[in-house]
């Protein structure tokens, strides 16, 4: 404890204190301060509650005449450092802090504490935390039982939904969903609620299952109301379309089915996550010896490796459908599995160009090319970590696309292309960078936009 202070000493600070007024941090002069005057404690100056004189009179004061003894002064440095003193308190700490040794050494440690302290934080998870750890798992983790490589953005699509609908409480699997695509010729929509659009993945999927052998999900119903219809088996090869329903129909057969009190019911998603596991398990076993199966959509088929893609995409698609709906942030795949899915849409365009000419939606092809020989050529450029660069051959699916035969350039963001694909973007809206041939960049747009269904 210090010695008492004389008040007849002089307070003018010797050489051996020269630099004790800068060992304390002047207050803020915009800090907030407090209002309330506190009272000095133990009664009159000089004398304690108990009569016996103090230990310590060291005082200080302000410029009305409130007189703070040191006891007083000393604990005023926590709201000092707090910047939470009045303008007379504040005015008495630091008179005294250049005659007090000991408190302007309390009062440093007291304001360099102050610098650690920060805002409250939420205790609210990121919920985007969930994803990025998904995410680490799906790309890190290796699996016991390899999954083929075309498999994986199906994995990892489908246990990314999985993760969105565990905790999704029972009134979310009831909130109205709005499912968008491009009919060819404009845009549609249908409106059902989660549990419908998981039902509408069940079905669909179930193509792809029934391809590997595995049960239909809709049973009996997928037959064709003549009675034929029955879906071909594995081995099946090109072009065996055996008049099973396609995705909508067969979409609209399961919602036909499914008992209406049911339809807000998580029920759906344990199936929808067995037939999954069921898909994924089983090209996994088969190490990917695929060859020559094909997975019929009704009027056109798709080879086995494709149909995976296929289905990965629209669970992406609609994962984001569900998330937008009951405001769940949801983000794309890994920049592999989004590549991959980029380029099956590519590579499907030339068909899909072909085909909206048969249907009257597209002008006939300038030049006749021949299946093998050079025809005229656009360039697909799509930006961002998943993109890269395409030749898509304009006159006929079988015509060799090369770039000195490009007429137009296209570039797009990967992700807006992924919503042109999926029918979200109106492709007239579409913003591309364009060059060239206005006419076969418009019938490349449309087709990217057609490729899109229920």
């Amino acid at each position: 404890m210090n010695a008492p202070l004389d008040p007849g000493r002089d307070k003018t600070p010797g050489p051996d204190r020269a630099d004790r007024p800068d060992r304390a941090p002047k207050q803020r002069s915009d800090a907030p301060r407090r209002d309330a005057h506190v009272p000095p404690q133990g009664g009159p100056q000089g004398a304690s509650r108990s009569g016996a004189p103090p230990q310590d009179v060291r005082a200080a004061q302000d410029a009305e005449g409130h007189v703070y003894d040191h006891n007083v002064l000393r604990s005023l440095l926590g709201a000092w450092a707090l910047a939470a003193c009045s303008a007379e308190e504040t005015a008495a700490v630091e008179a005294h802090l250049t005659d007090c040794a000991a408190c302007a050494e309390e009062a440093l440690r007291l304001r360099d504490a102050v610098g650690l302290l920060h805002a409250e934080d939420s205790l609210d998870l990121d919920p985007m935390l969930r994803t990025r750890v998904l995410e680490g798992c799906l790309v890190r983790r290796p699996a016991r039982i390899p999954v083929p490589g075309w498999a994986a953005p199906y994995d990892a699509e489908t246990s990314r939904l999985d993760a969105l609908l565990r905790d999704m409480a029972e009134d979310e699997w009831r909130a109205p969903v709005r499912l968008r695509w491009f009919d060819g010729e404009g845009e549609a929509e249908r409106t059902t609620t989660v549990a419908g659009v998981i039902g509408h993945l069940l079905a669909v999927d179930g193509l792809v299952a029934t391809a590997l052998g595995l049960p239909d999900p809709l049973g009996r119903a997928a037959r064709l109301p003549d009675g034929t219809g029955a879906p071909p088996g594995p081995g099946a090869g090109p072009g065996a379309v055996g008049g099973p329903m396609g995705p909508v129909a067969r979409t609209e057969a399961f919602w036909a089915l499914e008992d209406p009190k049911a339809q807000g019911s998580p029920a759906a998603r344990e199936r929808w996550r067995d037939q999954t596991h069921a898909m994924v398990r089983s090209v996994s076993f088969t190490d990917g010896d695929v060859a020559g199966v094909d997975v019929t959509y009704g009027d056109f088929a798709l080879p086995l490796r494709d149909a995976f893609l296929d289905r990965a995409f629209e669970c992406w698609m609609h994962a984001e459908d569900i998330a937008e709906a009951v405001d769940y942030p949801y983000g794309p795949p890994v920049p592999g599995h989004l590549n991959m899915l980029v380029d099956l849409a590519a590579r499907q365009l030339p068909g899909t160009i072909a085909g909206r000419r048969r249907a009257g939606l597209a002008p006939p092809p300038r030049t006749l090319a021949p299946a093998g020989r050079p025809g005229r050529t656009l360039h697909l450029e799509v930006e961002g970590s998943g993109g890269g660069h395409w030749y898509i051959p304009l006159d006929s699916p079988g015509a060799t696309a090369s770039p000195e035969d490009a007429v137009a350039h296209v570039a797009l963001d990967g992700m807006e292309f992924c919503q042109l694909a999926a029918g979200h973007v109106p492709p007239q809206d579409a913003a591309a960078g364009q060059d060239g041939d206005r006419e076969a960049i418009r019938d490349v747009l449309f087709a990217a936009a057609s490729l899109s269904r229920l």
